[in-house]
Protein backbone atom coordinates (compact mmCIF):
# COMPACT_ATOMS: atom_id res chain seq x y z
CA UNK A 1 0.00 0.00 0.00
CA UNK A 2 1.09 3.78 -0.94
CA UNK A 3 0.88 5.29 2.43
CA UNK A 4 2.33 8.67 0.77
CA UNK A 5 1.13 11.42 -1.41
CA UNK A 6 3.73 13.91 -3.34
CA UNK A 7 1.33 16.81 -4.34
CA UNK A 8 4.19 18.32 -6.79
CA UNK A 9 7.36 16.19 -7.19
CA UNK A 10 8.70 18.94 -9.02
CA UNK A 11 8.72 21.38 -6.00
CA UNK A 12 9.08 18.61 -3.58
CA UNK A 13 12.93 17.74 -5.09
CA UNK A 14 13.81 21.44 -4.92
CA UNK A 15 13.01 21.94 -1.58
CA UNK A 16 15.16 18.90 -0.78
CA UNK A 17 18.07 20.30 -3.40
CA UNK A 18 18.15 23.04 -1.16
CA UNK A 19 18.38 21.70 2.02
CA UNK A 20 21.04 19.67 1.04
CA UNK A 21 23.24 22.49 -0.28
CA UNK A 22 23.12 24.09 2.45
CA UNK A 23 23.53 20.85 5.02
CA UNK A 24 22.21 19.56 8.62
CA UNK A 25 23.82 22.70 10.19
CA UNK A 26 21.01 24.77 8.62
CA UNK A 27 17.74 23.02 9.48
CA UNK A 28 15.37 22.57 12.67
CA UNK A 29 12.13 20.00 13.10
CA UNK A 30 9.03 21.76 13.99
CA UNK A 31 6.53 19.39 14.92
CA UNK A 32 3.49 19.13 16.86
CA UNK A 33 2.86 15.46 19.63
CA UNK A 34 -0.54 13.55 19.42
CA UNK A 35 -1.33 11.78 15.96
CA UNK A 36 1.86 13.27 14.28
CA UNK A 37 4.72 11.72 16.58
CA UNK A 38 2.27 9.36 17.97
CA UNK A 39 0.22 6.89 15.87
CA UNK A 40 -3.82 8.13 15.74
CA UNK A 41 -5.50 4.77 16.10
CA UNK A 42 -4.71 1.12 17.75
CA UNK A 43 -3.75 -1.97 15.51
CA UNK A 44 -7.45 -2.39 15.67
CA UNK A 45 -8.63 0.27 14.25
CA UNK A 46 -10.03 2.53 17.03
CA UNK A 47 -8.99 5.83 17.84
CA UNK A 48 -6.41 6.67 20.35
CA UNK A 49 -7.72 9.52 22.76
CA UNK A 50 -5.49 12.49 24.03
CA UNK A 51 -3.22 12.26 26.74
CA UNK A 52 -5.78 14.79 28.15
CA UNK A 53 -8.77 12.76 26.92
CA UNK A 54 -7.25 9.86 28.83
CA UNK A 55 -6.85 11.55 31.93
CA UNK A 56 -10.29 13.29 31.80
CA UNK A 57 -12.14 9.80 30.80
CA UNK A 58 -10.02 7.68 33.48
CA UNK A 59 -10.56 8.34 37.16
CA UNK A 60 -7.08 9.58 37.75
CA UNK A 61 -8.98 12.74 39.76
CA UNK A 62 -11.38 14.11 42.49
CA UNK A 63 -14.81 13.26 41.58
CA UNK A 64 -16.75 15.58 39.33
CA UNK A 65 -13.97 16.20 37.16
CA UNK A 66 -14.73 14.66 34.16
CA UNK A 67 -18.72 16.35 34.50
CA UNK A 68 -16.92 19.44 34.53
CA UNK A 69 -14.41 18.77 32.23
CA UNK A 70 -17.02 18.07 29.88
CA UNK A 71 -18.86 21.07 30.07
CA UNK A 72 -16.38 22.95 29.54
CA UNK A 73 -15.85 21.14 26.45
CA UNK A 74 -19.24 21.21 25.51
CA UNK A 75 -19.56 25.60 25.80
CA UNK A 76 -15.89 25.60 24.16
CA UNK A 77 -15.37 23.50 21.15
CA UNK A 78 -18.56 24.02 19.33
CA UNK A 79 -16.49 27.93 19.26
CA UNK A 80 -13.33 26.04 18.12
CA UNK A 81 -14.76 24.65 15.26
CA UNK A 82 -17.12 27.31 13.81
CA UNK A 83 -15.63 28.99 10.79
CA UNK A 84 -17.91 31.92 11.01
CA UNK A 85 -16.51 32.92 14.33
CA UNK A 86 -13.43 35.65 14.42
CA UNK A 87 -10.08 34.78 14.79
CA UNK A 88 -9.39 37.16 17.60
CA UNK A 89 -13.14 35.82 19.20
CA UNK A 90 -11.60 31.92 18.83
CA UNK A 91 -8.15 33.10 20.54
CA UNK A 92 -10.09 34.71 23.63
CA UNK A 93 -12.43 31.63 24.16
CA UNK A 94 -9.77 29.09 23.62
CA UNK A 95 -7.87 31.20 26.36
CA UNK A 96 -10.55 30.86 28.40
CA UNK A 97 -11.22 27.34 27.97
CA UNK A 98 -7.62 26.05 28.66
CA UNK A 99 -7.03 28.50 31.83
CA UNK A 100 -10.94 27.23 33.15
CA UNK A 101 -9.59 23.75 32.16
CA UNK A 102 -6.29 24.28 34.43
CA UNK A 103 -7.56 25.67 37.33
CA UNK A 104 -10.13 22.70 37.24
CA UNK A 105 -7.33 20.32 37.12
CA UNK A 106 -5.45 21.56 40.08
CA UNK A 107 -9.13 22.29 42.31
CA UNK A 108 -9.40 18.25 41.35
CA UNK A 109 -5.76 17.56 42.58
CA UNK A 110 -4.14 16.71 39.91
CA UNK A 111 -0.59 14.98 40.96
CA UNK A 112 2.61 14.04 39.15
CA UNK A 113 1.88 10.42 39.11
CA UNK A 114 -1.02 10.51 37.39
CA UNK A 115 0.78 11.76 34.83
CA UNK A 116 3.24 9.13 34.70
CA UNK A 117 0.30 6.71 35.44
CA UNK A 118 -1.55 8.09 31.84
CA UNK A 119 2.09 7.79 30.12
CA UNK A 120 2.28 4.09 31.19
CA UNK A 121 -1.14 3.01 30.46
CA UNK A 122 1.11 1.95 27.30
CA UNK A 123 -1.96 3.68 25.21
CA UNK A 124 0.24 6.35 23.54
CA UNK A 125 2.49 4.52 20.95
CA UNK A 126 4.96 6.33 19.08
CA UNK A 127 4.50 5.77 15.20
CA UNK A 128 7.25 3.10 13.36
CA UNK A 129 10.43 5.29 12.34
CA UNK A 130 9.95 7.87 15.09
CA UNK A 131 13.06 6.32 17.54
CA UNK A 132 15.30 5.97 14.24
CA UNK A 133 14.77 9.94 13.73
CA UNK A 134 15.55 10.93 17.43
CA UNK A 135 18.34 8.83 16.76
CA UNK A 136 19.83 10.81 13.86
CA UNK A 137 18.65 14.01 15.06
CA UNK A 138 20.71 13.60 18.41
CA UNK A 139 23.95 12.29 16.39
CA UNK A 140 23.45 15.11 14.27
CA UNK A 141 22.47 17.42 17.43
CA UNK A 142 19.89 19.03 15.24
CA UNK A 143 17.06 20.57 17.50
CA UNK A 144 13.40 19.59 16.90
CA UNK A 145 11.03 21.34 18.18
CA UNK A 146 7.22 19.95 20.04
CA UNK A 147 4.83 21.97 20.06
CA UNK A 148 1.99 21.30 22.05
CA UNK A 149 -1.19 22.79 23.47
CA UNK A 150 -1.22 19.85 25.94
CA UNK A 151 -3.09 20.19 28.81
CA UNK A 152 -0.81 17.88 30.60
CA UNK A 153 2.63 19.11 28.76
CA UNK A 154 4.29 17.42 31.42
CA UNK A 155 3.49 14.17 30.08
CA UNK A 156 5.13 14.56 26.79
CA UNK A 157 9.06 14.53 28.10
CA UNK A 158 7.86 11.48 30.62
CA UNK A 159 6.44 9.85 27.65
CA UNK A 160 9.88 10.35 25.35
CA UNK A 161 12.02 9.57 28.30
CA UNK A 162 10.31 5.88 28.58
CA UNK A 163 10.29 5.52 24.78
CA UNK A 164 14.62 6.36 25.53
CA UNK A 165 14.35 9.36 23.06
CA UNK A 166 14.58 12.35 24.94
CA UNK A 167 17.90 14.30 24.72
CA UNK A 168 19.72 17.58 24.97
CA UNK A 169 18.38 18.56 21.04
CA UNK A 170 14.47 17.62 21.87
CA UNK A 171 12.74 20.83 22.91
CA UNK A 172 9.04 20.87 24.14
CA UNK A 173 7.07 24.26 24.04
CA UNK A 174 4.02 23.30 26.15
CA UNK A 175 1.77 24.15 29.08
CA UNK A 176 4.17 22.86 32.13
CA UNK A 177 2.63 22.23 35.59
CA UNK A 178 4.77 23.23 38.60
CA UNK A 179 4.01 20.44 41.77
CA UNK A 180 4.74 20.91 45.21
CA UNK A 181 6.69 18.47 47.74
CA UNK A 182 3.89 16.52 47.63
CA UNK A 183 3.52 15.98 44.16
CA UNK A 184 0.65 18.28 43.80
CA UNK A 185 0.01 20.47 40.64
CA UNK A 186 0.31 23.83 42.04
CA UNK A 187 0.61 26.09 39.08
CA UNK A 188 1.52 26.02 35.08
CA UNK A 189 3.24 28.09 33.05
CA UNK A 190 2.67 31.20 31.03
CA UNK A 191 2.05 32.10 28.76
CA UNK A 192 -0.71 29.71 28.25
CA UNK A 193 -0.29 27.56 24.76
CA UNK A 194 -3.80 26.99 23.25
CA UNK A 195 -4.87 25.55 19.93
CA UNK A 196 -5.33 28.81 18.42
CA UNK A 197 -1.82 30.42 19.70
CA UNK A 198 0.27 27.30 18.92
CA UNK A 199 3.42 29.05 17.05
CA UNK A 200 6.58 29.93 16.74
CA UNK A 201 6.64 33.07 18.30
CA UNK A 202 5.82 31.12 21.44
CA UNK A 203 9.63 30.58 21.10
CA UNK A 204 10.70 33.63 21.71
CA UNK A 205 9.68 33.28 25.38
CA UNK A 206 11.74 30.28 26.00
CA UNK A 207 15.49 32.28 24.67
CA UNK A 208 17.15 28.79 26.32
CA UNK A 209 15.28 27.32 22.96
CA UNK A 210 14.93 30.26 20.88
CA UNK A 211 19.05 30.69 20.87
CA UNK A 212 19.52 27.13 19.41
CA UNK A 213 17.25 27.34 16.40
CA UNK A 214 17.69 31.29 14.79
CA UNK A 215 20.04 30.96 12.88
CA UNK A 216 18.81 27.56 11.65
CA UNK A 217 16.34 29.17 9.19
CA UNK A 218 15.63 25.65 6.81
CA UNK A 219 12.27 24.26 8.77
CA UNK A 220 10.79 20.72 8.46
CA UNK A 221 7.22 21.28 9.92
CA UNK A 222 5.45 18.04 11.01
CA UNK A 223 1.74 18.34 11.93
CA UNK A 224 -1.49 16.19 11.55
CA UNK A 225 -3.86 19.13 10.66
CA UNK A 226 -4.06 22.27 8.79
CA UNK A 227 -3.90 24.67 11.43
CA UNK A 228 -0.02 22.88 12.46
CA UNK A 229 0.95 25.08 9.41
CA UNK A 230 0.34 27.77 11.81
CA UNK A 231 3.33 26.85 14.45
CA UNK A 232 5.81 28.72 11.85
CA UNK A 233 3.92 31.78 12.21
CA UNK A 234 7.00 34.32 13.60
CA UNK A 235 9.86 32.70 12.61
CA UNK A 236 12.00 34.33 9.89
CA UNK A 237 12.66 31.13 7.93
CA UNK A 238 14.42 30.87 4.35
CA UNK A 239 13.11 27.46 3.41
CA UNK A 240 10.26 25.37 4.67
CA UNK A 241 9.22 21.40 4.34
CA UNK A 242 5.75 21.18 5.44
CA UNK A 243 4.77 17.46 6.43
CA UNK A 244 1.46 16.24 6.73
CA UNK A 245 -0.41 13.35 7.82
CA UNK A 246 -3.49 12.45 7.14
CA UNK A 247 -5.27 10.42 9.76
CA UNK A 248 -7.72 8.08 9.45
CA UNK A 249 -11.20 9.60 9.33
CA UNK A 250 -9.43 12.60 8.39
CA UNK A 251 -9.83 11.69 4.16
CA UNK A 252 -12.23 14.77 3.40
CA UNK A 253 -9.39 16.77 3.89
CA UNK A 254 -7.56 15.41 1.22
CA UNK A 255 -7.31 18.21 -1.25
CA UNK A 256 -6.42 20.66 1.53
CA UNK A 257 -3.37 18.78 2.48
CA UNK A 258 -2.39 18.63 -1.08
CA UNK A 259 -3.14 22.46 -1.15
CA UNK A 260 -0.78 23.52 1.75
CA UNK A 261 1.83 20.12 2.38
CA UNK A 262 4.60 19.17 0.61
CA UNK A 263 4.49 15.43 1.19
CA UNK A 264 1.66 13.79 2.82
CA UNK A 265 1.57 10.41 5.01
CA UNK A 266 -1.43 8.32 5.04
CA UNK A 267 -3.25 5.76 6.43
CA UNK A 268 -1.75 6.41 10.25
CA UNK A 269 1.99 4.62 8.71
CA UNK A 270 4.97 4.91 9.38
CA UNK A 271 7.99 8.05 8.86
CA UNK A 272 10.45 6.34 6.81
CA UNK A 273 10.01 8.50 3.91
CA UNK A 274 11.20 11.51 6.55
CA UNK A 275 13.89 9.93 7.86
CA UNK A 276 15.31 9.21 4.58
CA UNK A 277 14.72 12.67 3.23
CA UNK A 278 16.17 14.06 6.35
CA UNK A 279 19.25 11.19 6.48
CA UNK A 280 20.38 12.44 3.14
CA UNK A 281 20.81 15.78 4.44
CA UNK A 282 24.44 16.34 5.38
Amino acid sequence: MNNTIIPDQDKLEQIKKRFQKQGSGSIHILTDFDRTLTHSQTAEGKNIPSMISILRNGNYLTKGYAKRAHALFDKYHPIEIDSNIPIYEKKQAMKEWWTSHFKLLIESELEKKDLEAIVNTGIIRLRDGTKELFDYLRQKQIPIAIMSSSGVGNAIQMFLEKEGIYSNNVHIITNIYSFDNNGKATNVSEPIIHIMNKDETAIHDHPEIYDKIRDRKNVILLGDSLGDIGMITGFDYNNILKIGFLNPGEEQNESEYKKNFDLIITNDSHIKPINKIIQNIK
